[in-house]
């Protein structure tokens, strides 16, 4: 499904993905993915892109917590300017992430910078190609399109639909890791 997309259907796929992870959230999340942290095979010493969960997103908190026992470094994202990719940046020991532009924990400007070599990303809705429906900003495909890195989407299991529409420019995820395991697309 790739050309020219009617952005009132994708903008009604995102009320109802929204609507559906609503319903889909479940507090042992975080917990239920840890276990999967060594499927995703990191070299210790990689630097892991997470994020913050917002609102009712799948949460990788202790997956991170893991990766982090793993050797991995962490670093979280920010929104520097409209319209490019992402920033991320390592927390400094003892300072905690402030909400940003749309409201999500987000690191200082002034705290180190980092390059990840692995991206976990949020998503409403993934398919079985490795598409993913996004928030709409275009942030993750920018900063995917800028550092060709591993994409790991982080899901509910029941967000995954038949089709999700796609352009060109969309990057598609490598893999995704529900409460059920990881899934590869590549």
């Amino acid at each position: 499904m790739s050309g020219p997309i009617d952005s009132k259907a994708k903008s009604e796929l995102r009320i109802a993905a929204r609507a559906r992870r609503k319903v889909l959230a479940r507090a042992d999340f975080a917990l239920a993915i840890t276990p999967y942290a060594e499927d995703l095979a990191p070299a210790p010493g990689i630097i892991v892109g997470g994020y913050h969960a917002h609102r009712d997103e799948a949460d990788p908190a202790l997956l991170l917590a893991r990766l982090l026992e793993m050797g991995c470094s962490i670093a979280f994202p920010r929104i520097a300017a409209p319209d490019q990719p992402l920033e991320f940046h390592l927390v400094p020991d003892g300072e905690v992430l402030e909400p940003g532009s749309f409201g999500i924990p987000e690191p200082l400007g002034h705290w180190p910078r980092a390059v990840p070599d692995m991206l976990l990303v949020p998503l409403l809705a993934f398919d079985a190609h490795g598409h993913r429906l996004g928030q709409g900003g275009g942030f993750y495909d920018r900063t995917l399109a800028a550092l060709n890195i591993p994409a790991i989407g982080i899901a509910y299991a029941g967000q995954e639909t038949d089709s999700i529409p796609h352009q060109a420019h969309d990057r598609t995820l490598d893999m995704v890791l529900t409460e059920q395991g990881i899934r590869r697309f590549r």
